[in-house]
C-alpha cells in the first residue's frame, strides 16, 4: 500500500498510525513524503523510535530508517510482543512513540512491556499524564487493559524522561458510545516542577484552585529531581461517562501562574463546548473505534485537521466509515466499523 505522509495534517501522527495500523493488518506499506511541508521534513528521532518499536513489536523489515528520511517501506511480519526498551535519545515525545506501540501490539499473543525514555512533558505531544489521566481510562472503557508508570519526568531540550508501560492484548474492543457526558463528577490533576524552587508548583496550583473557586478541586502538587528541568500542570474534568483533558507547559521566562491559566483555560474550553471527548482525544481514539466490535459515537466541539486525517488514513486499512453531523456547539460523529462506503 502506498501512503501520501503529506496528506491532510501531514504530520507524525499519519506516519506512527500507518506503520502501527500495517503491524496490525499484515500489510507493507510504503510512506513517502514524511511530513513534507513540516519546518524540518522527515523522520525527527521521536518518529524513527515510534517506527522501530513497531517494527520490534512485529519483526518488521524497514528501509530507509534513519534521521531526516521522507520515505520509508514497511514490511511487517506477526505481531509477537514482549519487552523493549526504546529511548528516542532526545527530549521527544515518549508519549507519541508509545501512542503507535499501543496500537501495534492490540492483537499481541501476549502481555508487551515498553520502557521508553526521552520527554515526558514536551510541546506539540500530549504530556504522560494526559495519558494517565484521560486517554488510558477511556481505553478501560472499551476493554483495553494498559498500565502506564512516570518513573522520572523529561523536558526539552535534555529528556530524561522514564515511562514504562504494560499492554495486554485486546482482541475485541467494545464500542464507546458517548452521546453525552452525564454528570461531573471530579475536577483534577496535578501540578508539577522539575529541579525549581517549591514556589513554582504551588504558584500552579493556587492559580488553579482560584480558576475552579468553590469547586471540590483534587489537584496535588509533585515536585522532582531529575537530568532535565521544566514545569506544567495537567487537569481532567471527569463526568459519570467520559472524561476531559486541559494542560499549560513551563516556558523560560513564562511565570507560573500563566502556566497554570492555560491548563485552567484548555480545560474550561473543552467542559463549555459540547464535546464528550476533547478534540485530543477524538483522534487518538479513533483507530479503536474503528477496529471495535460496533459502532461507536461522540461529540466534539469542533472536527480537526487531525481527526479527518485519521479518518481518511483508517479507510485506507480497514472496511470503516463515518458519519458527521452537525449538534448544538458541536458535532457528532458515528464510527461504523465493518462498512465501507459505496462506490461511484
Amino acid at each position: 500500500m502506498k501512503i501520501d505522509g503529506s496528506f491532510g495534517e501531514g504530520g507524525g501522527q499519519l506516519l506512527r498510525c500507518a506503520v502501527a495500523l500495517s503491524a496490525l493488518t499484515g500489510t507493507e506499506v510504503e510512506i513517502s513524503d514524511i511530513r513534507a511541508r513540516r519546518g524540518k521534513p522527515g523522520l525527527a528521532a521521536q518518529h524513527l523510535t515510534a517506527v522501530m518499536g513497531v517494527a520490534s513489536l512485529c519483526d518488521a523489515e524497514v528501509d530507509n530508517a534513519y534521521v531526516g528520511s521522507t520515505h520509508i517501506r514497511f514490511r511487517p511480519g506477526p505481531v509477537i510482543g514482549g519487552s523493549y526498551r526504546l529511548d528516542v535519545g532526545t527530549a521527544g515525545s515518549v508519549t507519541l512513540v508509545l501512542q503507535a506501540c499501543m496500537l501495534a501490539s492490540l492483537m499481541s499473543p501476549g502481555v508487551t512491556e515498553l520502557e521508553i525514555i526521552g520527554g515526558t512533558n514536551v510541546r506539540m505531544s500530549p504530556p504522560v499524564d494526559y495519558y494517565s489521566q484521560v486517554l488510558f481510562p477511556l481505553l478501560a472503557r472499551m476493554g483495553y487493559d494498559a498500565d502506564l508508570q512516570l518513573e522520572r519526568r523529561g523536558f526539552y531540550p535534555q529528556g530524561g524522561g522514564r515511562v514504562t508501560a504494560s499492554l495486554a492484548p485486546c482482541p475485541s474492543l467494545s464500542p464507546l458510545r458517548l452521546e453525552d457526558r452525564g454528570e461531573l463528577e471530579e475536577v483534577g490533576g496535578v501540578c508539577f516542577s522539575q529541579n525549581l524552587p517549591d514556589h513554582v508548583a504551588q504558584r500552579m496550583e493556587h492559580t488553579c484552585r482560584k480558576a475552579f473557586l468553590g469547586a471540590d478541586l483534587r489537584l496535588r502538587t509533585h515536585r522532582s529531581a531529575g537530568p532535565s528541568t521544566g514545569a506544567g500542570t495537567a487537569l481532567y474534568a471527569r463526568y459519570r461517562r467520559t472524561v476531559l483533558g486541559g494542560d499549560g507547559l513551563g516556558e523560560k521566562g513564562v511565570p507560573a501562574e500563566r502556566v497554570g491559566e492555560a491548563a485552567v483555560n484548555g480545560l474550561r474550553t473543552e467542559m463549555e463546548g459540547a464535546g464528550t471527548l476533547d478534540t485530543h482525544a477524538a483522534d487518538q481514539l479513533l483507530p479503536y473505534m474503528a477496529l471495535a466490535k460496533g459502532p461507536s459515537v461522540f461529540r466534539v466541539r469542533e472536527v480537526t485537521s487531525h481527526l479527518t486525517t485519521q479518518m481518511w488514513l483508517l479507510r485506507q486499512f480497514l472496511p470503516v466509515e463515518f458519519e458527521q453531523k452537525d449538534v448544538a456547539q458541536g458535532v457528532s460523529v458515528v464510527v461504523l466499523p465493518n462498512r465501507t462506503s459505496p462506490g461511484p
